[in-house]
């Protein structure tokens, strides 16, 4: 990627272009740093900038890579925005401070997986671990067939797979696996039994810069569910009517129907526990909290959940050849992220849209 992109091939430019952008914006940076280093050896961390008054009444959170890899999407869309003069003056002249959080999981973002190094995923983490977590009978159902002791799978296996989804039907397939599940620590959308080193970060950063905001609103950027290139418009919030419909006034367009949601079944996602939004409900209770999940088409869905058993395949493996990791960190680089200019097109234009949309909420 030039420099002129906004998005990179690498974390390791993704920050250097965040930080660089933040720094051509007169913006500071704080940097939580990860324990462990990147792929390459390169240091880790949740870089934050924000832009705006510190005891501002309204604030928009635009955050990446909470499922790592994604993030080299998300990364590029913060970038442009913080190189976006026109749409920083608009939130500026509405009195909407913005807050970019960079690599929510910057050890995903860097190794190419979608989990922490604590091979969880993020987005199922959000739980209050002192009580009894969800039970996922369908996940343990499928959990011996995810990840074979050989890849590429055995005809066995794909044909058991393949018996599973013509007799239950793909939503079922995927609501299974990737509704999360807290029983197998080696699985598919593991969401741990504690809170991981971004979760207690990113409730650093709510508390440090949420609780003087009257009015909060949340874009965390996805990829890997719905058509290439188009960006679903999740709802994220509790299951409240009112909550639905702020967010589908702010960005569902006309009627509202724009926005889709995991409660009422219209959204492409399953309906998910453990999500990281209900951090802001625990770090922000004064405010009115009004969330969305834009989420990037890329591949099928059951070719996104092939790379993901391929991902888990290697975090098994680590002593795989290094052409066979390449292949496979590869295959889950396409899934996530589709590396043509038309695409990236589209992501910048619905995710610019989907900014002034969240100032004229907050400012409303």
């Amino acid at each position: 990627m030039s420099d002129a992109s906004p998005f990179a091939a690498s974390y390791a430019q993704a920050r250097r272009k965040f930080l660089q952008a933040a720094q051509d914006a007169g913006l500071p940076v704080e940097a939580k740093t990860h324990p462990l280093p990147g792929l390459d050896g390169e240091e880790l961390a949740m870089d934050v900038v924000r832009e705006g008054h510190p005891s501002a009444q309204r604030l928009l959170v635009v955050s990446s890579a909470c499922h790592g890899v994604e993030g080299y999407c998300g990364s590029g869309v913060q970038v442009a925005a913080l190189r976006d003069a026109e749409w920083r003056r608009r939130a500026a002249d509405a009195g909407v401070a913005v807050l970019y959080i960079h690599a929510l999981n910057p050890y995903g973002f860097s190794h190419i997986r979608r989990t922490t190094h604590e091979n969880v995923d993020l987005n199922r983490n959000f739980h209050d671990f002192s009580q009894p977590l969800p039970v996922n009978a369908a996940y343990g159902e499928l959990h011996p067939l995810m990840v074979p002791g050989e890849w590429p799978p055995s005809a066995e296996n794909t044909q058991a797979i393949e018996q599973y989804v013509a007799q239950r039907g793909e939503k079922a397939y995927q609501a299974a696996v990737s509704g999360g599940q807290y029983e197998f620590a080696d699985g598919l959308f593991y969401g741990g039994r504690a809170p991981t080193w971004s979760n207690l970060a990113v409730r650093d950063v709510l508390r440090t810069h949420g609780r003087r905001a009257a009015h909060i609103g949340w874009i965390d950027i996805h990829t890997g569910l719905g058509p290439s290139g188009h960006g679903e418009r999740i709802f994220a919030g509790r299951d409240d009517a009112a909550a639905v419909a702020r967010a589908r006034a702010w960005w569902g367009g006309e009627g509202g129907k724009g926005v889709t949601s995991i409660y009422d079944g219209s959204s492409t996602s399953a309906l998910l526990t453990g999500l990281m939004f209900t951090s802001a409900y625990d770090e922000c209770p004064q405010a009115e909290y009004t969330g969305m999940a834009l989420e990037y088409g890329t591949v099928p869905v059951m070719q996104t959940f092939q790379a993901l058993r391929a991902e888990q395949w290697l975090n098994r493996h680590p002593d795989a050849p290094a052409d066979v990791a390449r292949g496979l960190r590869r295959q889950v680089m396409e899934a996530f992220y589709t590396d043509t200019d038309a695409w990236r097109a589209q992501i910048l234009a619905q995710a610019r849209e989907a900014l002034f949309q969240a100032v004229g909420g907050l400012s409303a």
